[in-house]
């Protein structure tokens, strides 16, 4: 995980909206268990992010967060959406 990529979007009550832009990155790697344990120590139980990459997108909803940030993804959206 690049730190660099990781951005707040809204901040309130203790509770964190985030953004991760993976850029070339697959999707994947960035649902892994660990993948966002360098930031552990900025992140909450109950923060989101939002991962965007080139093969897709998710919302993430943090559940445990320790030395490994473990996640479950609640929306993916990583389906291309017909043509208008």
């Amino acid at each position: 995980m690049h730190i660099r990529n990781l951005s707040v979007l809204s901040y309130a009550q203790g509770y964190t909206a985030w953004h991760y832009r993976g850029e070339a990155l697959p999707l994947a790697t960035a649902l892994s268990p660990g993948f966002f344990s360098p930031a552990y120590d900025m992140m909450k139980q109950g923060d989101t992010i939002m991962v965007s990459t080139q093969s897709g997108g998710a919302l993430l909803f943090l559940q445990t967060v320790n030395k490994t940030v473990i996640m479950a993804r609640t929306a993916p959206a990583s389906q291309e959406l017909p043509d208008a």
